[in-house]
């Protein structure tokens, strides 16, 4: 039951990363108001991180910025290794 909730969780946050990853970069082309670096990491944070990265890399956006190219691999490996422990100690 829980793990179904998880897989649930983790395709709508992806989504949801793509989106603001793509629609940020939208906004950066036409010159309009932009999505905050921190709303991105964010989302990246809650789980999105590998569809924010994966996307960031296709459509070239934010891969001058070290703070993206570094943080949200970052957040994926502790994501991991946290997924890692709860499956190891916890289950």
């Amino acid at each position: 039951m829980i793990i179904n909730f998880l897989i649930a969780y983790l395709i709508i946050i992806n989504i949801i990363a793509v989106i603001v990853t793509a629609l940020d970069k939208f906004k950066a082309i036409h010159h309009q108001w932009r999505i905050s670096e921190a709303a991105l990491l964010i989302v990246s944070a809650l789980g999105g991180g590998a569809a924010m990265y994966t996307t960031m890399l296709i459509i070239r956006h934010k891969t001058h910025k070290l703070k993206f190219m570094l943080g949200i691999p970052l957040i994926i490996a502790v994501e991991l290794f946290a997924i890692l422990w709860v499956i190891n100690y916890v289950i």
